[in-house]
């Protein structure tokens, strides 16, 4: 079945930088798209940025200029380069597909805490 493993995230002073990761397995993952989710305490899971099957980045206009998310089909891995962190970007990031309508089962998450 599908499995997503979700790592590095941290604790980052504001305006420091992190890179997340997102190990995939079960799908055929060159031919699938996928997204990096945010959740803040108190708050809906939002879609923070994504990927084509074809390498194409789309970002939401919060972190847009400061994040990039890159993919290596080699290594069956999506990864979420975060810069100019503030301590609004301070949530639980997950990877799952996107576009889609039923997600695969979430992983863990990983949590990013920007705080001085």
């Amino acid at each position: 079945q599908v499995q997503l493993v979700e790592s590095g995230g941290g604790l980052v002073q504001p305006g420091g930088s992190l890179r997340l990761s997102c190990a995939a397995s079960g799908m055929v993952f060159s031919t699938k798209g996928f997204g990096w989710y945010r959740q803040a305490p108190g708050k809906q899971r939002v879609l923070v940025a994504s990927i084509t099957s074809g390498s194409t980045p789309n970002y939401a206009d919060s972190v847009k200029g400061r994040f990039t998310i890159f993919r290596d089909n080699h290594e069956n891995t999506v990864y979420l380069q975060m810069n100019s962190l503030k301590p609004e970007d301070a949530a639980v990031y997950y990877c799952n597909a996107y576009p889609t309508a039923v997600f695969w089962s979430w992983g863990q998450g990983t949590q990013v805490t920007v705080s001085s």
